[in-house]
């Protein structure tokens, strides 16, 4: 058994229970073989004797038929409401996982993988709960049950049985191992072709300005001839497996039921202990064979879930786990009460770094070393320097997406790490370079900044960003539905949705990250004038490529390679 297979059945309650109560049918359900293989060798017994079948041995044979036939239902209802409890389990833990991913982990992911993983993914576990659980309950239980009363009927055939049973594992233990391997390079294929076709369908509108749509066609296109390819190769490898499990069955029942026929014709064995024997031998191989079978139709469910635990393992990166380097101040200790720290009132609250260090894991350098920054309450404070050199990992930090390896952050004199982070973010509104906008209406993307806003909340942010224009423009103005990652506005139109968020909102600190960057200057001039009009009053720290912003802003600090400019020293 595989350590993932382990890991399913203790961490997820009601596949244990899934399989204990698989026991207990699997046990039923070999009593009733037996009792039909007995009544059924009676009745022929009789028939061949010359005696008429008795009323109460039909009557018996119909029952036990009825009660596998229930049995059977109620097997397969009892799996199917475990396997979407399992994967509803999953699927609730993977989402939490993500819900407490940091952001800019969540970007360096593909979505398409993830959207994957949810779907089609987690479906793959229905053939291992609904099949490969039950018929391993059933591999346990039947077989000895079976046997044990072949031995009592015939112990020389019950010994021909114990010796050729085991080559049916062996042999799907050979064929199974080459059958995970081709499995998992069709599900690292399928989350390839998946990822790739959900970033070209985001990207189709730069592929038709560029012409290059028809290139990425071939290319989709490719990867599902090679995600076809691996398919038929493991139904090649599951196909053959058959052929060998049958084979090696049919061997094995064709050594009992020789020496049974001649014995048999010697007079050697009644015919009814015969027929009892020779309808039970092939009942002892049944579910090894149906074993095999389910392995190969679960493998893609086992990979799956693989990657699901991979998922939920990881960790996020701290300068604690990448870094060498060694900072004056040590990490910031993670609070042991019973519960996070209230927060402080960020309208007159001092944000400090004191002596933070950053490393993420793609980079030998560090993105943040030792810095120390203070701004006072109400203050502007901008932000330049190169790409690359840290400043939106400065943000990153005082919005609690990176965790400092080194150093603290610090809210009024209070480790971030230690406050409430949804009482924290509830007083920060940030404004990314790239604001993500969602399949849903105008108002809806603006109503996200504050979800029980009004409607005329939402027209009062959009005529502070100097949005409404546009807007009122659009088809059905604020009840339009836009595409996913706002297709349909332009680049400065997306921007001006976010600050109207950040307007709605009405956050005490802003964070904004280069909100004029991409924009045409009509755009940027727009834009410059609705920010400085959302900074008034507040706490704001903005990081500026162009100097649109500087001349609003009541200190510019420069960062380069990680390392604040002497100007950007603030005694506390």
């Amino acid at each position: 058994m595989k350590p993932v297979e382990h890991r399913l059945r203790r961490e997820l309650h009601v596949l244990r229970h899934h399989l204990t109560t698989s026991v207990g049918l699997a046990l039923l359900g070999a009593g009733l073989v037996v009792g039909q293989a007995g009544l059924l060798a009676g009745l022929l017994a009789d028939g061949f004797a010359g005696h008429g079948p008795r009323t109460t041995v039909l009557a018996a044979l119909g029952t036990v038929l009825a009660l596998r036939a229930l049995l059977a239902w109620v097997r397969g209802a009892l799996a199917q409401r475990t396997a979407a409890e399992a994967k509803r389990v999953l699927r609730d833990r993977l989402a939490e996982r993500l819900r407490r991913t940091g952001p800019r982990r969540l970007a360096a992911r593909r979505h398409g993988e993830t959207a994957t993983l949810f779907t089609r993914g987690l479906d793959a576990l229905d053939p291992y709960v609904t099949g490969y659980l039950p018929t391993m309950a059933a591999t346990a239980v039947v077989p000895l049950v079976v046997v044990g009363w072949l031995w009592w009927t015939d112990w020389s055939s019950a010994l021909i049985v114990v010796i050729t049973l085991p080559l049916i594992p062996v042999f799907g233990a050979l064929v199974g191992m080459h059958t995970a391997r081709r499995t998992a390079r069709q599900w690292r294929l399928l989350a390839r072709l998946g990822g790739h076709f959900l970033d070209v369908v985001a990207g189709l509108p730069t592929l038709r300005a560029f012409g290059r749509e028809h290139h990425q066609t071939g290319v989709v296109r490719e990867m599902a001839d090679a995600h076809r390819r691996a398919t038929m190769r493991t139904l090649r490898v599951a196909f053959l497996s058959s052929l060998v499990l049958e084979t090696v069955a049919t061997l094995s029942v064709a050594l009992v039921a020789v020496p049974v026929g001649l014995r048999l014709l010697a007079d050697d064995l009644d015919l009814r202990t015969a027929l009892v024997v020779l309808f039970l031998a092939p009942e002892a191989y049944l579910p090894l064979r149906a074993a095999g079978a389910a392995f190969h139709d679960s493998a893609e469910g086992i990979t799956v879930a693989e990657r699901v635990f991979a998922v939920l393992d990881e960790e996020e990166p701290t300068v604690a786990a990448t870094a060498t380097a060694t900072a004056a101040v040590p990490p910031s200790p993670v609070p042991a009460g019973p519960g996070p720290v209230p927060c402080p009132d960020a309208r007159t609250a001092r944000l400090r770094l004191d002596g933070v260090t950053v490393h993420h894991p793609d980079r030998a350098a560090p993105a943040l070393d030792a810095v120390s920054l203070t701004v006072h309450p109400g203050e502007h404070l901008a932000l330049v320097g190169p790409s690359g050199a840290g400043k939106s990992t400065l943000l990153a930090l005082l919005l609690g997406f990176v965790t400092p390896g080194a150093g603290r952050v610090l809210v009024d004199g209070t480790d971030l790490a230690t406050l409430d982070p949804e009482a924290w973010l509830a007083q920060v509104a940030w404004v990314p370079q790239r604001p993500h906008l969602f399949a849903t209406t105008v108002a809806d993307n603006i109503r996200l900044g504050r979800p029980d806003a009004t409607d005329a909340d939402v027209r009062a942010a959009a005529r502070a960003a100097c949005a409404d224009g546009f807007v009122d423009a659009l088809p059905r103005g604020y009840a339009t539905p836009l595409g996913e990652h706002g297709a349909g506005l332009s680049a400065g139109q997306r921007q001006r949705i976010a600050l109207a968020r950040a307007f709605l909102k009405d956050a005490p600190v802003l964070l904004l990250d280069e909100p004029t960057a991409h924009l045409d200057p009509e755009s940027e001039a727009t834009v410059t004038r609705a920010t400085v009009d959302l900074m008034r009053g507040r706490t704001a720290i903005v990081v500026a490529h162009r100097t649109s912003l500087l001349p609003y802003t009541d200190r510019t600090v420069t960062v380069r390679a990680g390392v604040l400019a002497a100007d950007g020293l603030v005694p506390a």
